[in-house]
This record gives structure tokens, sequence and C-alpha cells, in this order.
């Protein structure tokens, strides 16, 4: 039963690496909702909150069982820096008083019986006078030793919890809670992890466009370059207008290099978000395409479905069981207890095989208790307005974030006019170039300010889709902008 998490983790690594696989052998291209399934499986975050999540599980389970006995072997070896010995020397009057006293009565009680009457009070004298020189002169002056310098015990110890305050109870709350807590972080950090991959998706969506826009500006100032050098072959153009645009063409290439060295680095940092192989060959041939979006406004206590605010409420819960133990500090504990002796050799006193009891353990004074409970109680306080300022936090970055979109949708509106215009002019420009009626200068510089256009459309497109990846992380569903990037 055990091995079965540890077989479930090794077939899932196995089915991710052939997924990947598959992917670099057909070159697919990679949708978002594959990158979720990969970083459920792969990412190091959510592997380490998961983790987390089943050490606590494993803890409530050792907490549910803190009601059964505790059986401990106990055994110990001592040894003595001398043998213990009695001090007869401090007992010695009263023994010799003593045994002279035993002997004049015996004495009495046996004369008594033969001849009716006692002894005479000399006679009773003589006897405890001669009594107690024979006692005090064979008592020994000495202190005798009584079992050797060292001994060993072994036996079993069993200790039985009967009433302990309520402490095991709250024990097993709190172990609760921890799990709780752990479940919602799992949540948690899968929603983040699943927002943060939308966006890298989104920004290699957004490098893809950038770089094939790019591509076709450096083809379209190539083609003006060698007309121009046609021109001046032809002794129609100056030299210099020629010049002017290899100087365009070779910023446009390393523009168009810059870009696909950011395509590498985003790649790069998606792979680390799904927890595959920096190296792995995940394409993603798509382009950044704009669709409308209507940012409809939540209702109800939206925010109460998101992990963010559950997180802030568990804590909670957390804090009212730490009161409650802080609290059952004050009350008594009582334990079962029992011994079994299993072995005990030249002990100076002998030990039962057995013995049972009851243990009452209670503090009856600790200065730290009370200031104990007042600090458990202001950690409940201290969790309430972590809630309540979550609730405000997710409310605000969704309101926000749907102002971002209606904004950014009005930008796409007229930047999209501005991108068609520009491309109409670029076009009538080069038109008239080939009539001669305006210079590869005119045509470069028109198809520069097309590009940028161009380059601030998809900027405002690509904004526009993080504002919504942004709401719907709001909403504790980033998944959910997938629909919406097929």
């Amino acid at each position: 039963m055990r091995n079965k998490p540890t077989n479930h983790l090794k077939l899932s690594l196995i089915f991710g690496i052939l997924s990947i696989s598959a992917l670099q052998a057909n070159s697919q291209t990679t949708s978002l909702e594959t990158c979720f399934n990969l970083a459920r499986e792969h990412n190091m975050t959510l592997r380490q909150a998961k983790s987390a999540l089943l050490s606590s599980q494993y803890n409530l389970q050792a907490e549910k069982k803190s009601y059964l006995p505790k059986v401990d072997l106990l055994s110990s070896y001592t040894y003595l820096s001398s043998p213990l010995t009695v001090n007869l020397q401090t007992v010695k009057d009263g023994v010799v008083e003593g045994s002279s006293r035993q002997s004049v009565n015996a004495a009495n009680e046996a004369f008594k019986e033969v001849t009716g009457t006692d002894l005479s009070q000399a006679a009773q004298d003589r006897i405890y006078n001669a009594s107690k020189n024979i006692i005090g002169g064979i008592y020994p002056d000495y202190n005798p030793t009584l079992s050797k310098q060292s001994y060993f015990v072994a036996g079993l110890g069993v200790r039985q919890p009967i009433f302990l305050g309520n402490k095991l109870d709250a024990a097993g709350n709190l172990a609760q809670s921890l799990v709780t807590s752990a479940g919602i972080n799992v949540e948690l950090v899968n929603k983040e992890i699943d927002f943060l991959i939308a966006a890298q998706y989104l920004r290699i969506l957004y490098l893809n466009t950038l770089f094939n826009k790019q591509q076709v500006m450096v083809e379209a100032l190539t083609k003006n370059k060698n007309y121009a050098q046609e021109l001046v072959k032809n002794q129609i153009l100056a030299p210099y207008q020629k010049s002017w645009t290899n100087v365009v063409l070779m910023q446009a290439e390393s523009h168009f290099n810059n870009i696909k060295l950011e395509q590498q680095n985003a790649y790069l940092e998606l792979n680390k978000l799904m927890g595959v192989p920096l190296d792995s060959a995940i394409v993603i041939t798509d382009t950044l395409k704009y669709t409308a979006i209507e940012p409809f406004k939540p209702e109800g206590d939206f925010w109460e479905a998101n992990p963010v605010y559950k997180l802030a409420g568990s804590k909670i819960n957390y804090a009212k069981t730490a009161e409650k133990i802080s609290k059952s500090f004050a009350l008594p504990n009582i334990f079962a207890i029992g011994n079994y002796n299993l072995y005990q050799r030249d002990l100076p006193v002998l030990i039962p095989d057995w013995f049972v009891g009851v243990e009452l353990q209670w503090t009856l004074f600790n200065g730290q208790t009370r200031k104990r409970t007042l600090a458990a109680r202001q950690l409940v306080e201290e969790a309430k307005l972590s809630e309540d300022n979550a609730s405000l936090g997710i409310k605000v970055l969704s309101t926000v974030a749907r102002n971002k979109m209606k904004s950014l949708q009005n930008e796409v509106g007229s930047l999209d006019n501005a991108r068609k215009e520009a491309h109409t002019t670029s076009r009538l420009i080069t038109e008239r170039m080939k009539n001669q009626l305006s210079s590869p200068k005119d045509v470069n510089d028109a198809l520069v300010i097309e590009t940028e256009i161009e380059k601030g459309y998809h900027t405002a497109v690509f904004g526009y889709y993080l504002a919504a990846a942004e709401y719907f992380n709001s909403l504790g569903k980033p998944q959910q902008i997938t629909q919406y990037i097929k």
C-alpha cells in the first residue's frame, strides 16, 4: 500500500516525458492547456506544496493515535562511588534499651508462670543491667554494607492518558487545520503557477507576432535596399541614399535578432514553470490575435472562491485552536501508569514484579500561561484582519483588471485604425517610388513608422490579454483565459 504514491509519481513522470517527446517529434504546437497539465505533474513549487500536504496528513494520522497508551522499555545501570551502608550507631541506644526491656519482661513472665508472682524490683533491675551490658557488648561497632556498588534493572512501563484538559482534542484540531491550510496552499500554488504560465504563454505569442512582423519588415527593407542599389548603378539615385537604406536595414536586422533571443529566454522561463528540462523543445507557433472579452462584473462574494481568501480564512481556525491549547495548559493531566519488572538483581530493596497507579500532573502556577492565552487571542484578531484584507485586495485586483481591459480595448481599437492607415501609406509611397515620385528613404521612413505602430498595436493586445488573465486570476480561475487564445 505504501508504494502506490511512489509508483503513481513514477508513472506521471514517464507519461510527462513521453508527452514532451511526442510534441518534439511531431513539431506540434503546444497548447496552453498542455502546459498547464505538464506543470501540474512536474512543477517543483507545486510538488513541494503537495509534499507539505502529505506531511501534514501523516501528522494528523499520528495525532489521531495519541489516545493510545505509551509502552516503553525502561532499563538503567547504576554504579555508586561506594556500597550502600546502614548506620547502626544512630539506633544503638534504642536497640539496646528495647532488647533489655524485652529480656526483663520475658524473665518476669517465666517466673510468674512458675510461682504465680512477679520478680522483685531488685531482680528485674539486675536482669535489666545484665542484658544491657551483654547486648551493648555484642552490638556491632561498624556500619555494614547492604549490597554491591552497581545495579541493573529493566522493565516495561505503560502510560495511558485519561484526561489532559482537552489537549489531545486541541492537538488533533490543530493538525486538521494544518492539513486544511496545506490543501488550500496547493490550490493557491497551482493557481499562481497557472497564471504565470498563461502570462508567459501570452508573451511567447506576442514575441511570435513581433517576430513575423519584423521578418516582413526586414524582407521589405532588403528589397528596398536592392532597388536603391539598382538606382545608384543607373545613376538615378545619389549614393548616400543607398547608404541610408543600409543603416535602416542593419537596425531592423539587429531588432530581429533581439526578438529571437527574447523568444529563447521566454521558452526557458516557460520550461522552468512547467518543471520540464530547460532544453525541452516546446514548440509554439501561434501568434497573438485579438478577440474581445466581455469583462463581466462578478456577483456575490466571488472572492470566497479564491484560494488567497480561503488560505487567510484557514488561519482563523488555526488561531482559535492555538487559543484553546493555551487555555488547556491551566487544566490538570491525569494518566494511568503501570510497570512490569523484567530483570532486577543485587538491589538493596526488592521491588514487586508489577504495579499500577494513577498519576496527576497539575501546574498550579505558571507566569507565562495568561500571556500566552492573550497572545493566542490576539492571533485570532490578526487572522480575521488578514481575511478582511485578502477579500479587499481581491476586489481591488478584480476592479483594476476590468478597468485595464476597458482602457486597453479602446487603445487597441485606435491603434488598429492607425496601423491600417500606416499600411496604406507605406503601400502608396512604395508605388510612388516605383514611379520615381518618392525616394527609398521615404519608403524606409514609412516602413519604420508602420512597424512601430504595428508593435504598439500588438503590445496593446498583449497588455489586454494580460489584464484579462489578471482578472480571471482574481476570480481564482486563471485557466479560463484558454478559451480566448486558442
